[in-house]
């Protein structure tokens, strides 16, 4: 009789939480029809999905002295970060940032998806990002004991995934190299390098639906089943590789050094320390 041991079943992998930030006004749309079906999916595979629905919601998108209510009207001039400085440090954020806020801490991956409007994300979602990465949180946070601060690669949401879902009516050669629109890793650069990697998200490659306004219903079917493999593989895909403010590639004028071969352009802010 053999004495040799039945191997344990193997763990399950551990449920990871999502956290979609939707920018879509109309839930019957394209984009409505994806992000359900990517709640579904990532729900099917035991995954945790969390949303903020902005328009659906109404959420304020303008940054202005309204977000506090306790501040002396006597006092001087408003400075928006800096108040936001002091709500942050005291507790005192309005509801709905301190809730938008938790729900960022509370994910391991964080998408926003939203539709190409003029080159960029809707006013709503760019208003989100004003007031919800509020000084203390994403931006003016200092590295202890070292004069520098936690940007670029570190912060308070460093160890997260982050990933653009974006679709746009174009036609994906018009956003290639020599397309007209202009590269579309160019056009996205602000958002994925400017926001996500300043505050230290791990940013990976953006998912993008081309000619999403002429598709038929098998189409429409075929995209939403690719954006739920690319959600569910996020975890598995390397990060863009930005380069981190701290990471020796800059000078203490963040400038790049004048050995690091890189170029010029956004392109030039990808790569690594030892030059390449």
């Amino acid at each position: 009789m053999s004495t040799t041991a039945t191997p344990a079943p193997a763990e399950p992998p551990m449920p990871k939480r999502y956290h979609i930030v939707f920018a879509h006004p109309e839930p019957r749309s394209l984009n409505g029809f994806l992000r359900d079906r990517a709640i579904a999916g990532l729900q099917e595979q035991g995954h945790v999905v969390t949303q903020s629905d902005l328009y659906a919601t109404r959420f304020k998108a303008t940054a202005d002295g309204e977000d506090f209510p306790s501040r002396d009207l006597t006092d001087e001039r408003l400075i928006y970060h800096r108040e936001s400085g002091v709500a942050q440090a005291e507790g005192k954020q309005r509801e709905d940032i301190a809730t938008e806020q938790a729900r960022l801490l509370a994910a391991d991956a964080i998408i926003l998806q939203f539709p190409l409007w003029w080159f960029s994300m809707p006013a709503i979602l760019k208003g989100w990002v004003d007031r919800v990465f509020a000084t203390g949180f994403a931006i003016g946070v200092p590295k202890d004991g070292t004069g520098q601060w936690l940007r670029y690669g570190e912060g308070l949401l460093a160890g997260r995934r982050a990933m653009l879902a974006v679709t746009t009516g174009g036609r994906e050669a018009q956003f290639g190299a020599r397309g007209i629109h202009g590269p579309i890793d160019d056009l996205l650069f602000p958002i994925n390098h400017g926001i996500l990697h300043y505050v230290g998200l791990e940013v990976v490659a953006p998912w993008v639906a081309f000619q999403s306004t002429r598709l038929t219903e098998q189409a429409a079917d075929d995209l939403a089943d690719d954006y739920v493999q690319r959600l569910l593989s996020i975890f598995d895909t390397p990060p863009i590789g930005y380069r981190s403010e701290n990471g020796g590639d800059y000078d203490e004028r963040q400038v790049l050094r004048p050995d690091i071969r890189a170029g010029t352009g956004f392109a030039a802010h990808i790569g690594q320390s030892d030059g390449n």
